[in-house]
């Protein structure tokens, strides 16, 4: 690249060139009709320069390369230093060179070194408008604050922004880079305090305290263990009549989702990438947390590049807990691409995936906010037909939540089970009861926000460690809806029977806290979502937590089949065995062919075979939730990671050639707008 012209005024306190710089006012702006603009240090009917045209005189690019250009930016409605930038045309420095001089401003120097002058400086502009404007106050120039800014096209409405109390201003223009480093260094830590109280206190579970808490538990163990040795074949009688309750509860739900899917004459509207890029396209920030994953930076790197959505409006961020100095090393050798960044979290508590999220979308770039897990593997075309649907959803459409599948289903027993489940829950379930108009408790990637409404909710709950399905419920609670795209993201499926334990011990523990969160004054929740939704919330939350807890009464019915006859059957009609005989292998039967409705996909169908021995898999559930209930007790807000790239290599392959699979068999379509509510 060339090197910086020598006409360019750059801010080197205490001695720089101020030449360059655009006064501010001290005080509030005089009440005239127009407000004063940078065009006015300029020669009366003087033309601002066009940036294309300054680089051409730098010697920075050359005539073709600034046609290509200008059909991309009409193309894509994009800012022209973005277009050039990201399709590596010029360099942050040469970029910012230029927007100095077509602005007036010149170009600020190196980042202030942090001491206690310096920072105090930077810190007298509120941080609501250092973040909305990306600027900083950067140093002292002849009695005058300079304020560095990677946005210059915005320095009218920044000069406005400005407290009286900093005085008079200078503007200078700073690579982005550089802008996102001195932010994090000054105001790091407050971001980082306030990511972790970010969700109102009385929609959080931060005040869930471990001592109370494990008191509670203790007493109603107790309870139960004494009405069990006091009465126990009622307590038996009385636990196996709940279990029977909320499994045919749950199964009538599922039904629901089932016939409420079949009947509705055109259930998807097709959304294709073409009609998407025809219209103005939104960017969009990708929010990608890593926690000690060293190993998986080169692949993820691969993975996000096969990303088909213009470089220019695309903002991928790589969220890394600044301790985690292994996966920072690993992401500073892996030659990332310009429109891919990490941000550094700063220490605090809860290190929660929710948290770093929170501290992530302070420099989120785009109107729109993804979420990807570490091992994802989303369809090339996913983000167009995001923004294609987002482009014409109704305004109360806040969220779509793409499908989940996995790239391992015939690794071995688990891993086939495990692929069944989530077909079911994410083909079948979430889009039926989206389409009835329940709350859709989210998954945790593949999730897509309209940002002003997450930031409306207060994003994510930090304490939660389930904050995607808590996130669902506020989302609910202020009026919005959420959307079932029909595209799909590939994951590792989690194929160890101790891993997997692990793994649903946090989501239940996070079921059952996001449920006392809302359910903690119920009047308030039906006041906001209606009875309706009220009661498909009690059986989406308590209903998946009473049914693992409840099962082991469930399969003592089993003893009726060696003689003993089970207290449940005086409470059935006749002498009780045939009714639960119909009843257990009913409802059995009724499961496994609402789950082989939801294994319709191509891909699915060799692995219906064995759905029958899911009766298997079930179980484990119940090992969950008592260990959720016991980190409850103990450490509630601990986060147990799961561990991704368990199989190396092996991934992409696989990968790859289920993509094809699910290309051939899927239908780019999200449910109808105007359903239910």
């Amino acid at each position: 690249m060339p090197a910086r012209p020598a006409n360019n005024p750059v801010f080197a306190p205490p001695d720089g060139d101020v030449g360059g710089f655009v006064d501010a006012p001290t005080g509030a702006p005089p009440p005239i009709p127009r407000r004063a603009t940078a065009a006015d240090a300029r020669p009366t009917g003087a033309r601002r320069r066009k940036l294309g045209e300054i680089l051409m005189e730098m010697g920075a690019i050359s005539p073709s390369d600034l046609a290509r250009a200008l059909i991309l930016q009409r193309r894509l409605s994009a800012r022209m230093g973005d277009v050039l930038l990201r399709r590596g045309l010029v360099s942050e420095d040469v970029l910012a060179d230029a927007l100095g001089e077509q602005r007036a401003m010149g170009r600020a120097g190196p980042a202030p070194r942090s001491s206690v002058s310096s920072d105090r400086l930077a810190r007298k502009l509120p941080l609501s408008v250092a973040l909305e404007f990306r600027a900083l106050p950067w140093g002292r120039v002849g009695g005058r604050t300079v304020i560095a800014t990677s946005c210059p096209e915005n320095a009218d409405e920044l000069r406005a922004a400005i407290p009286p109390e900093i005085g008079p201003c200078l503007f200078a223009v700073v690579t982005d880079t550089v802008l996102d480093a001195r932010m994090q260094q000054v105001h790091g830590p407050a971001l980082a305090r306030a990511a972790e109280c970010r969700v109102p206190r009385g929609m959080s579970c931060r005040l869930w305290r471990a001592r109370p808490g494990a008191a509670v538990l203790a007493l109603m163990l107790v309870a139960i263990l004494y009405a069990t040795i006091r009465w126990p074949l009622e307590a038996l009688r009385l636990a196996t009549a709940l279990g029977l309750a909320v499994m045919l509860g749950n199964l009538a739900l599922r039904v629901a989702a089932a016939v409420t899917m079949h009947r509705a004459t055109a259930p998807f509207v097709s959304v294709r990438p073409v009609e998407a890029a025809a219209r103005k396209l939104p960017c969009i920030s990708i929010l990608v947390p890593l926690n000690r994953e060293p190993g998986i930076a080169a692949e993820l790197t691969a993975r996000l590049s096969r990303i088909d959505y213009p470089r220019e409006l695309l903002d991928i961020c790589l969220v890394v807990e600044e301790a985690d100095t292994e996966t920072m090393t690993a992401l500073a050798r892996a030659d990332l691409p310009i429109w891919m960044r990490v941000i550094a979290v700063p220490p605090g508590y809860p290190q929660t995936k929710p948290r770093a999220m929170n501290y992530a979308l302070n420099f989120a770039r785009g109107s729109i906010v993804g979420i990807y897990d570490a091992e994802d593997a989303p369809a090339p075309d996913q983000l167009m037909i995001v923004a294609g649907r987002f482009q014409t959803a109704p305004p109360d459409v806040a969220c779509l939540q793409g499908m989940l599948d996995y790239y391992n289903p015939n690794r071995n027993w688990m891993s086939r089970c495990f692929t069944i489940e989530y077909a079911n829950w994410f083909r079948l379930v979430l889009p039926g009861i989206a389409r009835m108009g329940l709350v859709v408790p989210l998954g945790g990637t593949t999730l897509f926000f309209r940002r002003e409404a997450l930031e409306d909710v207060g994003g994510w709950d930090a304490h939660n460690v389930t904050e995607d399905a808590d996130l669902g419920v506020r989302l609910a609670r202020r009026g919005y809806r959420t959307e079932l795209v029909g595209t799909t993201t590939l994951e590792e499926a989690n194929a160890a029977p101790f891993k997997w334990v692990k793994q649903r011990s946090r989501w239940m523990k996070g079921y059952i806290l996001t449920w006392a969160v809302h359910t903690r004054n119920p009047a308030a929740l039906i006041a906001d979502l209606g009875p309706k939704r009220f009661f498909g919330l009690q059986l989406l939350f308590l209903g998946s937590i009473l049914n693992a807890l409840l099962m082991p009464t469930l399969w003592s019915t089993l003893a009726i089949m060696f003689g003993w006859r089970h207290p449940i059957l005086d409470w059935l009609p006749g002498d009780g065995i045939v009714a639960m005989a119909i009843l257990m292998i009913s409802a059995t039967l009724l499961s496994i062919t609402v789950t082989s409705i939801g294994c319709a996909a191509p891909h699915h169908r060799h692995l219906r075979w064995w759905i029958p021995t899911m009766e298997a898999y079930f179980p484990l559930a119940t090992l969950a939730v008592i260990r959720a209930l016991i980190e409850i007790a103990l450490r509630p807000f601990h986060w147990d990671k799961t561990e991704h790239g368990a199989f190396g290599g092996a991934a992409a392959a696989e990968i790859y050639a289920l993509e094809r699979t699910v290309a051939k068999g899927s239908i780019a379509a999200v449910p109808r707008a105007g359903h239910g509510g």
